[in-house]
């Protein structure tokens, strides 16, 4: 077999070159539109359903929250496993399938089956939800917000309000989570003294403040022909406003009893804090990306640090938004850089090994041209079969280029003394 193959090859030089070329064309446009990651996807498609449980200790989570969910999910299709986790007030499930499921089958199924829960669920139990779509190697990149005179209570309102949503706009981009800064909250700081004074109870208070900030539809009024939209315009971020709101009507006088009769209204970072940043050694507010399976990072990459760019326009002048905290790409880059390097270097020895020794450019221009055909069969195989570039398949490549290189000099070293030797031999033999 191999004799009529390298006959063939032989007989038919231009149709070999021919097809070597395409090789390299296709070999070439195949591999730039590949999805190029740090690591293989090594988790079997995985759902996640959480779910909040307020005021529940981690007993009750389990036991009228998580095995429900459990045991609806059990029985589905292509279901190889269910894990969970509950702790105070919050429940998580993981939901793995067989490695061959499609993963948006998989969230329609699961979704399925969270609807047959109905009433099953406590009362003062969240509905069901699914986590965002990603996997554990999902998190590629890592920015920080620092600033010189803008407050870190501003840093975070920024970013939870400008930054992440046109993150979360951006084509594969599975969640963006904002940790640091100070959370902006509207604080009533209620007074016993004056309440007592005043005759106000904590419940009417809260009454009134439960809905007070939202706007209220009036209906529709039809005059002379023409019809009016009424609307109680209500909501508002000014505080002063806030603080006008009236609880109730004085007994005695009939005068009305302001909030800000009875309470100190103000702005203020919410309380308790939890969780902190910090980037070189200075308080920030740190954005973490995640990525959806099948996207490329090099390309999410560049789309978000597009974004950043844009957003950057329209920020405070002092706000620096650092885009070299963390970023996935920094490691696939350098894996290519390394296949680059390896294959310039045997490059070079091939150079070195076969002119110096054989002194024959033939020889020479053979032995390079095996190296980057080879490259490009391994990708066109890794496309094939439904494999992606990866830092590990990528150091594969770097190794082998050493076999390749030692294969390219010692067979054609073989070929060209046994074609040497041949031409010496009688024209008879």
């Amino acid at each position: 077999m191999l004799n009529k193959i390298i006959q063939y090859s032989l007989h038919n030089r231009l149709v070999v070159m021919i097809a070597a070329v395409a090789l390299l064309i296709w070999g070439s446009i195949t591999a730039h539109n590949m999805e190029v990651d740090v690591f293989p996807d090594l988790n079997a498609p995985t759902v996640v359903v959480m779910t909040e449980a307020n005021g529940m200790a981690a007993e009750e989570v389990e036991q009228l929250v998580t095995f429900p969910i459990e045991t609806a999910v059990n029985g589905a299709t292509h279901v190889r496993r269910v894990r969970s986790s509950s702790t105070t007030g919050f429940s998580v499930v993981w939901v793995e399938f067989e490695w061959d499921t499609d993963i948006y089958l998989a969230r329609q199924i699961v979704s399925e089956k969270l609807s047959t829960l109905g009433d099953v669920l406590p009362s003062n139990v969240g509905q069901p939800t699914l986590g965002p779509q990603s996997s554990i190697l999902g998190e590629m990149m890592i920015f920080g917000l620092t600033a010189d005179s803008t407050s870190l209570q501003d840093l975070r309102t920024i970013a939870d309000w400008t930054i992440r949503p046109r993150l979360l706009s951006t084509g594969g981009v599975a969640q963006v989570a904002v940790l640091g800064g100070d959370i902006k909250e509207y604080q009533i700081q209620l007074d016993p003294e004056r309440m007592r004074h005043y005759g106000v109870s904590m419940g009417e208070v809260m009454a009134v403040t439960q809905d007070m900030n939202l706007n209220a539809n009036g209906g529709v009024l039809y005059e002379f022909g023409n019809e009016y939209i009424v609307r109680g315009v209500l909501s508002t971020d000014k505080v002063d406003q806030i603080a006008k709101a009236v609880v109730r009507s004085n007994g005695v006088s009939g005068a009305p009893i302001l909030l800000e009769d009875i309470a100190d209204v103000q702005v203020g970072a919410k309380l308790p804090k939890l969780g902190t940043a910090s980037e070189r050694g200075k308080h920030a507010v740190l954005l973490t990306v995640t990525k959806q399976p099948a996207t490329s990072t090099l390309e999410l990459t560049d789309k978000l640090e597009t974004s950043l760019k844009d957003l950057q326009k329209n920020l405070p002048p002092d706000v620096k938004v650092s885009t070299d905290v963390f970023r996935q790409s920094r490691f696939i880059e350098s894996s290519i850089g390394n296949v680059q390097k390896s294959l310039f270097e045997g490059g070079i020895f091939v150079v070195i090994v076969l002119f110096l020794f054989l002194a024959n450019v033939r020889t020479t221009v053979i032995s390079l041209v095996t190296l980057p055909l080879s490259l490009i069969a391994s990708l066109l195989a890794l496309h094939y079969m439904g494999f992606t570039i990866n830092t590990m398949s990528l150091g594969g490549m770097a190794i082998a280029i050493g076999s390749l290189v030692d294969d390219a000099i010692v067979d054609v070293e073989n070929v060209y003394k046994r074609l040497r030797e041949n031409r010496m031999k009688p024209e008879a033999e």
